[in-house]
C-alpha cells in the first residue's frame, strides 16, 4: 500500500488546524470574539425545550471522559482481540492519552473563566478548549481513521464518517446549550484536537513507511 499520499494528507492537516486553533486563541486571548459568542448562545439557548435539554444532557455525557475511557477500552479490545493489530492499538493508546493532557495544558494556559449566561448544569474549571469538544474529536476521529480503510464499500465508509461527525458536532453544541462553553471553546478544541490527532497520523504513518522501506530492502538484500 502506497502510505506516501496519507502521510502528506497528515501533514497539512496537521499545520493547517495549528495555524487555524492559533488565530482562535489570540483572538480569544485578547477578548474580540465575547459578541459572537454571545449571539450564537442565545441562538442555541433560544431553542431550549424540556426534550431538547435531556438529549443535549445525554450528548454531554457521551462526550464525558468516563464514557469516553469505557468506550476507548472496548475499542482496544476490538483492536486486540479482532483486528490483531498490535501497532495501532499502540496509537490509539497514544492519541487517547495524550488528547486530555493536552487540554489540561491549553486550559492552564490559558486560564478563560467559562460563561456567565444560563448555565443548565455546574461545572467547574476553566473554559478553553473544550475538553469535552477535544475528548469528541479525538475519539471519533481516531475510530474512523483505523476503521476506514477496514470498510469495503463506500456507502460503509460515508455512514461511518457522516455518523462521526454527528456525534463530534452534537457533543459540542449540547457544551454551548447547557451554557458551560463558549462556542470559540468548542472551535478551539476541535482544532487542538485536529492539531494532535494530525501529528498523531503523520507519526504512525511516518513509522509505517520506515518500516516498509526496512521490510523491501531485507527481502531486496
Amino acid at each position: 500500500m502506497n502510505i506516501r499520499k496519507p502521510l502528506s494528507v497528515a501533514v497539512i492537516f496537521c499545520f493547517s488546524s495549528i495555524i487555524v486553533f492559533g488565530t482562535l486563541a489570540y483572538f480569544v486571548h485578547v477578548h474580540d470574539v465575547l459578541l459572537i459568542d454571545r449571539r450564537v448562545i442565545d441562538l442555541v439557548q433560544g431553542m431550549e425545550s424540556a426534550r431538547l435539554t435531556a438529549l443535549m444532557k445525554f450528548l454531554s455525557l457521551i462526550g464525558s471522559a468516563p464514557v469516553v475511557v469505557v468506550l476507548s477500552l472496548l475499542i482496544l479490545y476490538f483492536l486486540y482481540k479482532v483486528l490483531k493489530h498490535r501497532h495501532e492499538l499502540v496509537l490509539f493508546i497514544g492519541v487517547m492519552v495524550g488528547s486530555p493532557l493536552l487540554n489540561i495544558l491549553l486550559k492552564e494556559l490559558f486560564e478563560r473563566a467559562r460563561p456567565e449566561f444560563r448555565r443548565l448544569i455546574e461545572i467547574s474549571g476553566y473554559s478553553f478548549p473544550s475538553g469535552h469538544a477535544m475528548n469528541a474529536f479525538t475519539f471519533y476521529g481516531i475510530f474512523t481513521f483505523l476503521l476506514w480503510r477496514h470498510i469495503p464499500v463506500v456507502w460503509g465508509r460515508m455512514v461511518l464518517l457522516i455518523s462521526s461527525g454527528i456525534m463530534i458536532v452534537g457533543i459540542g453544541i449540547s457544551r454551548i446549550y447547557l451554557g458551560v462553553h463558549y462556542p470559540t471553546d468548542i472551535i478551539g478544541g476541535y482544532f487542538a484536537s485536529a492539531t494532535w490527532l494530525g501529528f498523531s497520523i503523520w507519526t504512525f504513518q511516518w513509522y509505517k513507511d520506515r518500516q516498509a522501506i526496512k521490510n523491501k530492502k531485507l527481502q531486496t538484500g
